[in-house]
């Protein structure tokens, strides 16, 4: 039977192990008072075979072993049957052959100690922060679980709105979008600049620079377009912007509140991270039509002047077509008298 390569470290109350076989496969350890007996397959140092150890420990330790396999080693964690610090590993003071010090690990008993009052300093810090941040913590939960409550009977409100008038008005609701909707779009939009202060403020584990784009983005299109561009308000493209605005946001908003209180409901997760999948793409379709009718509705001159403009153009070509006949016929009378004179 061939024997691995084995390290160990110990702490107070813990004994580790570190067996050096690579992909080990069919691992068993077991503890039986104080003989720890390990059997595994693996890549060792003779190639793929089965490797075995058996040691018998110093004291008592605890039939209950963790162990974790990796790539390159399986690492075992053994808790003594009463804190200490022990002298060596095995019974017997020649330690085996395959038995080595893990200096990865090694601390010596000061060091330990040490190591454990840092260990007990950190949790004191830990828990004294938490109690002082316990007010603050409860405080921002009902903060963002209340706007983000807001949001999502904000554009709750837009969906179900936008979604009943199509039923019930048709084709003809694809006009009027602006005016039974706007009010209550602009308010979502304008109380949507609070998540970049979130952001900015770390209140929310996000990135400042995607929403302060997205909500950018959006209230360029409702106060700079919308509101200085009237002729867009009856635009058909509006319904698709503002459906599709709500249809994202009355997902995310429910997800995020979710978050607030620690909950979680699978259904709406997995609406959270699917719908934006076809929505988004679709939401920015809308909007390069929407900017693309506001450019036509900049540069495009008014109907009364389109007119004038089409009367003007019509007047000079027929002042052009009258020059050009003219300049034939005084050309064709030269011609003719350059032939009589050239005859006599």
């Amino acid at each position: 039977m061939l024997t691995p390569l084995v390290y160990w470290a110990q702490r107070h109350e813990e004994v580790y192990l570190r067996v050096e076989l690579t992909d080990a496969q069919n691992i068993d350890i077991r503890v039986h008072e104080k003989v720890l007996q390990f059997r595994a397959q693996g890549y060792g140092a003779k190639g793929h075979h089965e490797y075995h150890f058996s040691l018998e420990l110093l004291l008592p330790v605890k039939p209950e072993v963790r162990f974790r396999s990796t790539q390159r080693q399986v690492n075992i964690t053994v808790q003594k049957e009463q804190r200490g610090w022990w002298d060596r590993l095995c019974v017997q003071e020649r330690k085996p052959v395959f038995l080595t010090p893990d200096f990865d690990r090694w601390l010596d008993e000061s060091d330990a100690e040490q190591e454990i009052k840092e260990k007990e300093e950190k949790k004191k810090r830990m828990r004294a922060s938490r109690h002082k941040n316990e007010g603050f913590i409860t405080q921002k939960t009902v903060f963002l679980f209340v706007y983000n409550l807001l949001q999502f009977v904000g554009f709750s409100w837009i969906f179900v709105n936008m979604s009943v008038r199509l039923i019930r008005f048709g084709e003809d609701s694809l006009y009027d979008t602006f005016h039974t909707t706007s009010d209550v779009m602009f308010f979502c939009q304008i109380l949507a600049s609070v998540e970049v202060l979130n952001a900015a403020f770390g209140i929310v584990r996000t990135s400042v620079v995607p929403t302060l784009i997205q909500v950018v983005g959006r209230n360029f299109i409702l106060f700079i377009i919308f509101g200085s561009l009237e002729e867009m308000h009856s635009k058909p493209v509006v319904f698709f912007v503002f459906y599709l605005w709500s249809a994202i946001e009355v997902v995310r908003y429910p997800f995020y509140m979710m978050n607030c209180v620690d909950a979680e409901w699978r259904i709406l997760t997995w609406l959270r991270y699917t719908v934006w999948i076809p929505l988004y793409p679709l939401g920015v379709l809308a909007e390069g039509e929407l900017l693309t009718n506001a450019w036509k509705s900049v540069f495009q001159l008014p109907p009364s002047l389109q007119a004038e403009e089409k009367t003007f153009l019509k007047e000079e070509e027929r002042k052009l077509k009258i020059s050009i006949v003219c300049d034939t016929l005084i050309l064709t009378s030269f011609k003719s008298q350059i032939r009589s004179v050239s005859i006599t």
